[in-house]
């Protein structure tokens, strides 16, 4: 099916505008997902037949691999997710307010690069919409995340309110929640990566997390900071150090560049964040260090350029303990995620390793 996504789908693809190709493809999974039969028919087809288990964060996983956010802003396609195989999935980005987003066009490929460029804009219908998302499409067979973004209306300074606001609002329906303060299209979100705005943002969102499970009954929920590549190992170390003084439970390593190759195209000249395969290298870096500086204390989520068993290994073994892929799937199409599941299956029998929890962090020892 992956060499029939290629052949047939991606030709149609590329002629269309980014954007739309994107909704018309999630549209037809959530259609076919909404229909038992039909995602009988997926998991046939795109569910791997391996089992990697990994238990992180306090869940268990069927295997490392999930959806990055940006790919089901809306929370659209839940079931469809699960129905392709994948271990976990992250809606959003989720902010306060609901907001359109920036001026179209705002997304951009490069396909003989494997390159996405965009700059949404955090375009969603708001955390009290996403609310009524969920519950009406109800508890799910996979780990729900959502990623939590700061509405463009919203002054700096009142950023903690915008994040734990969404955070409180979807608490019964989330599993795990990512704060989101690193993407480069919203005027102004990558100074929340530093000094008192991130800490008043993570203690925020640690305070009215405790308050729901009090409320609930239950245990809190993860929360994790997504942060850029574009740090310097300063300034990721001092997040880091915010991260670990506020009791934040991990890290996902990264969100887009604003660096671009050094090469000419129409679509390096385009505003936004770079994402695929001109990420992949900056984001192990970045996994790599973060391990390495935590001491492996920290889990960390790798997204970035992963195309293949081979990208994913490698992050693996650079410390990171779940992965995640958007560029991915636009490019290679829902048999990605077999694909690298049975890879990963076959690289952890070759290894010396025992379990993909023994292969995390491998690259330092």
């Amino acid at each position: 099916m992956g060499r029939l996504f290629r052949w047939f789908s991606r030709p149609i693809i590329a002629v269309q505008d980014s954007e739309k190709a994107h909704s018309r493809s999630l549209l037809m999974l959530r259609l076919a997902s909404s229909n038992p039969m039909f995602r009988w028919v997926l998991r046939l087809l795109y569910k791997p037949k391996k089992s990697l288990k990994i238990h992180c964060f306090g869940l268990d996983y069927d295997h490392p691999f999930g959806l990055a956010a940006g790919m089901d802003k809306k929370a659209e396609a839940l079931r469809g997710w699960e129905s392709i195989g994948l271990a976990f999935s992250e809606i959003g980005g989720v902010t306060m307010h609901e907001q359109g987003g920036n001026p179209k066009p705002r997304m951009f490929r490069h396909g003989a690069d494997r390159a996405l460029v965009n700059r949404m804009g955090f375009n969603n219908p708001g955390s009290e919409k996403i609310v009524t998302t969920l519950e009406k499409a109800g508890k799910q067979n996979i780990p729900v995340w959502a990623n939590l973004g700061k509405s463009k209306i919203t002054p700096l300074e009142e950023a903690r309110f915008d994040y734990s606001t969404s955070l409180k609002r979807m608490w019964p329906f989330v599993d795990v929640f990512v704060v989101n303060v690193s993407s480069p299209n919203t005027p102004g979100l990558r100074d929340l990566q530093h000094g008192d705005h991130l800490t008043g943002i993570l203690d925020s969102c640690i305070e009215v997390n405790q308050q729901c499970a009090d409320l609930y009954g239950k245990t809190r929920k993860p929360i994790l900071i997504k942060v850029a590549p574009d740090l310097s190992d300063e300034e990721l170390e001092a997040i880091v150090d915010a991260a670990i003084q506020s009791q934040i439970d991990g890290i996902v390593a990264t969100n887009t560049t604003l660096s671009r190759p050094n090469k000419e195209h129409p679509v390096y000249i385009e505003q936004g964040g770079c994402s695929g395969l001109p990420l992949k290298d900056r984001s192990t870096d970045m996994i790599r260090h973060i391990y390495a500086y935590t001491e492996g204390q920290l889990p960390i989520v790798g997204v970035g350029g992963i195309m293949n068993a081979d990208d994913a290994w490698e992050k693996i073994t650079a410390g990171a303990s779940l992965l995640q892929a958007y560029a991915g799937f636009v490019f290679e199409g829902p048999s990605l995620t077999k694909s690298i599941v049975h890879g990963l299956h076959k690289k952890l029998r070759d290894s010396e390793f025992e379990s993909i929890d023994e292969a995390i962090g491998a690259y330092h020892r």
